[in-house]
């Protein structure tokens, strides 16, 4: 177990610090001035030389590398759960099946990146296109996070975040073998995904390679997954994105 925390530990760091350096060099970049008074980010455009397909590999590379640090936090008990169910169990090659269900988490995660990629870059030629949909952004970001916020307070997201916090549960009879360790893997991935929709939803708005914004929603992922205060929680998180959302808002319509 100490070796298998360790190499979680490890991996945490160095995808902290790939993560921060991408950041730091996309930020030096700057991006495109846009009509509305806003700059659209390097991310969803192929550098100089740069082909779409390289853009996306690089754009991939870059998400899946960056949802270590993101998701490890809150998906760590998960999978510590999982490795003692199955230890329960008497299963052997614990370190392996493990890994297994790591794997198949990440790999929902990066189906999400190719995704949100392609949504970026569709969006990002709309509004280059059309100058009235760019000057719309400010407000429609405001709208975004706005939803988000509402989204914290559903029925819904109270159910996902209780089966994120119990899951794999007390009483499991998965089977300890490989392909049932990746498809648990693979729902463990999916449901997280429905339930940070609204928060990451929120990161893609305000700027995907934003370190401060990466980290407040990190953090807020992590604690609304508290099992005994992460109800109130999720639902403090719900006031603060709604005030914003609100804000932001009434700032782009000139009210503020």
């Amino acid at each position: 177990m100490v070796s298998f925390l360790g190499v979680l530990a490890l991996m945490f760091v160095v995808s902290s610090a790939t993560t921060i350096l991408w950041c730091t060099s996309m930020s030096a970049m700057g991006g495109m001035p846009m009509p509305g008074g806003w700059t659209m980010s390097m991310a969803w455009m192929p550098m100089p030389g740069q082909t779409w397909l390289g853009a996306a590999a690089s754009f991939l590379g870059m998400w899946t590398v960056m949802m270590v640090p993101m998701m490890l936090p809150s998906f760590l008990p998960m999978l510590l759960r999982y490795r003692q169910a199955i230890a329960r169990r008497g299963a052997t090659r614990l370190g392996r099946l493990t890994v297994l269900v790591g794997m198949g988490y990440f790999f929902v995660w990066t189906l999400f990146g190719a995704a949100t990629f392609a949504l970026g870059v569709a969006l990002a030629a709309l509004e280059m296109q059309l100058p009235m949909v760019a000057r719309a952004v400010p407000i429609l970001v405001g709208i975004v996070i706005l939803a988000a916020g509402l989204l914290q307070f559903t029925a819904w997201k109270a159910r996902l975040l209780a089966w994120c916090r119990e899951a794999p549960g007390r009483d499991c009879e998965l089977p300890a073998d490989a392909r049932t360790a990746w498809r648990h893997g693979l729902r463990l991935g999916l449901n997280c995904c429905y339930c940070c929709a609204g928060l990451m939803a929120i990161l893609l708005a305000i700027g995907v390679m934003d370190l401060r914004v990466m980290t407040i929603v990190t953090v807020a992922i992590a604690v609304e997954r508290f099992p005994r205060a992460g109800e109130h929680v999720a639902r403090a998180i719900g006031v603060v994105v709604v005030g914003s959302g609100l804000f932001l808002i009434a700032r782009a319509a000139g009210l503020g």
